[in-house]
């Protein structure tokens, strides 16, 4: 099972869960939903954000607070900030029936239900 967490549209907001079986997607968080592979009429990239790794920005805070005190904390935590670690995807999922889902996923995710809606 894939994981995807929904942001907005007609479906509950919170993190969820997708399986594609055969022709069939199951969607399930606070309530499960059942689709067809034709009841999907489009999904597309709606951005991509890179998410820093806030342990990695702690890390270089850390060390340099250790080597030159709070100037150095908040300069470590700055440089930091350059990592990219976690990509993620937000994408829209349209539905005949005009159901809309704004959701975020990571790119493995996505590609799968691109490839199950086509």
């Amino acid at each position: 099972m894939s994981e995807i967490k929904i942001l907005a549209g007609d479906f509950p907001q919170g993190e969820a869960g997708v399986t594609t079986y055969g022709d069939f997607l199951m969607l399930t968080g606070a309530e499960t939903h059942d689709f067809r592979k034709g009841d999907i009429a489009e999904i597309s990239l709606a951005s991509e954000e890179n998410v820093k790794s806030i342990s990695g920005n702690v890390g270089l805070g850390i060390a340099g607070a250790a080597m030159f005190g709070p100037v150095g904390f908040l300069a470590g935590l700055l440089l930091g900030g350059g990592e990219q670690d976690v990509k993620i995807i937000t994408f829209i999922m349209l539905f005949k029936d005009g159901r809309k889902l704004l959701a975020t996923t990571d790119p493995e995710t996505y590609t799968k239900l691109r490839a199950f809606a086509f």
